[in-house]
């Protein structure tokens, strides 16, 4: 076995998603170091540059990575913001692959993150993690994501790239940003409400990263999303009766292609029904499968 078994490090640390998972982590008896850009501040902490070459012994030893580690996809997409966020990404993601390739006593297991974004703007069609990529910006990003982990899994390591959905967490992410408008009563579907958000709870994606860590059958794309897809129809209003207020004020499609461009077309009004299939074979067990309940136990 490589490495200390407790061992795991994780980049992007300072992300909601990773102040979710380190704390379940540490409760599994994992020694938690994290990845972090800037100067160290303790012995817990690794220093790296996304951008250049990973030092090999600084990444040694460890029974599992995370990769969590990107740009924030929110904000106008310009050029150079698309580029940050592909390249925050797919650098960083092939320095990090590469030298886990190399390193002295390489991990057992590398979970790096992407999303469902890989499959684009689908419509009612039901996507696994066996359906082609789609188009768009997001799904290039994906792909070019997915491959970078490529060298790793040359050395044999186990990859699982967690395609992860709409995440519902009240410390970020889409949520974060939907509760204010929405406590003040000004909340309502976007567009025309028939497009399919493929969302998890947060609890639900911090399990399922624990659940990827110990199944050793898993590997590949995984997609990290509750069995119970909804419209955008229907996300609002089950938002709203947990809040509740009314959700009566929708956001015209064309209001949203003028205010955010192709950001606003991408996260907002693509419609991705994507399955967890794989996930519940090999044995996941959902705290929250209905949206509902999930909406309920995050806002409580």
């Amino acid at each position: 076995m490589a490495g200390n078994p407790k061992k795991v490090l994780v980049s992007g640390a300072s992300g909601f998603i990773a102040s979710g998972l380190i704390p379940a982590l540490t409760k599994e008896g994992w020694e938690v170091f994290q990845l972090i850009r800037g100067k160290p501040v303790n012995a817990q902490q690794i220093g790296w540059d996304p951008s250049q070459p990973v030092d090999l012994e600084s990444v040694s030893g460890f029974e599992a990575v995370i990769h969590l580690a990107g740009e924030n996809i929110f904000g106008l997409w310009t050029v150079a913001k698309k580029q940050r966020i592909l390249n925050s990404r797919v650098v960083g993601t092939r320095h990090l692959a590469e030298a886990l390739a190399q390193t002295s006593e390489p991990p057992r297991v590398f979970l790096s993150a992407s999303a469902i974004g890989y499959y684009g703007s689908r419509g009612d069609e039901i996507l696994n993690e066996n359906s082609s990529s789609g188009g768009g910006f997001l799904a290039e990003v994906c792909r070019a994501w997915e491959a970078a982990a490529e060298p790793a899994s040359q050395a044999r390591i186990r990859i699982v790239h967690p395609r992860i959905g709409v995440v519902l967490s009240s410390l970020g992410g889409a949520l974060k940003q939907m509760l204010t408008p929405f406590r003040l009563g000004l909340g309502g579907r976007i567009g025309s409400g028939r497009q399919w958000m493929s969302w998890i709870g947060i609890q639900d994606l911090v399990g399922g990263f624990l659940h990827l860590l110990r199944t050793e059958s898993l590997e590949g794309p995984v997609n990290m999303v509750a069995p119970q897809p909804v419209t955008n129809a229907e996300f609002t209003k089950t938002l709203a009766v947990a809040l509740s207020r009314p959700a009566v004020l929708p956001v015209p499609a064309f209001a949203i292609r003028l205010a955010l461009g192709q950001m606003g077309e991408e996260l907002l009004l693509a419609s991705q029904r994507v399955n967890c299939t794989k996930l519940m074979v090999s044995g996941y067990q959902f705290e929250s499968p209905a949206l509902k309940t999930a909406l309920n136990k995050i806002l409580r």
